[in-house]
């Protein structure tokens, strides 16, 4: 799977649509291994994020959990401290 695809499950502040946007077309990058189409699959590649954005979203409002919500902040620390141990 990609790296740059984040969890967008049970955070506080829920994820908003320009993450969701983000992480489909990073999906969509990777299957199809453009980063960009050409003129001739722009508009599939288009309709492909559109169609795992919106996938995803319905995927994201049906899950339940009974944990609490992460912290954003948080959780970006330890992303950050976990990069500083692993790169220095």
């Amino acid at each position: 799977m990609c790296r740059n695809i984040r969890t967008l499950f049970n955070f506080d502040p829920p994820a908003t649509d320009a993450e969701v946007r983000a992480a489909a077309e990073q999906f969509v990058r990777k299957i199809s291994g453009f980063t960009r189409p050409s003129k001739a699959n722009e508009a599939a590649f288009a309709r492909a994020i559109d169609d795992v954005a919106g996938t995803a979203h319905r995927v994201i409002d049906s899950l339940e959990t009974t944990s609490q919500p992460r912290d954003r902040e948080v959780e970006a620390m330890k992303a950050k401290a976990r990069a500083a141990a692993r790169f220095g």
